[in-house]
């Protein structure tokens, strides 16, 4: 089953919502800064699917969840957490 695609913006506001730098995100991805600066809007080309999918995977693992477009726009917010 395909991913729904993520915008740049989600990206963004998404590593801002976990508090991780550049780095930090492609660290827990197992990619290069540059490939998540391309990701976000900052270069180009554009990075590969699996860069993204890793890119998604360790935002997810860090508890955001990506939400489509439905009527309101795409967006991002944090799980909540069980007690």
């Amino acid at each position: 089953m395909e991913q729904a695609k993520i915008s740049q913006g989600q990206l963004r506001a998404a590593r801002g919502l976990l508090g991780w730098s550049q780095a930090t995100l492609a660290d827990r991805a197992g990619i290069s800064s540059m490939t998540v600066k391309r990701a976000e809007g900052s270069g180009s080309p554009y990075p590969a699917q699996g860069a993204l999918s890793a890119i998604r995977a360790a935002l997810e693992d860090g508890g955001v969840q990506f939400i489509e477009e439905n009527g309101g726009g795409a967006g991002v917010r944090l799980r909540r957490r069980e007690p």
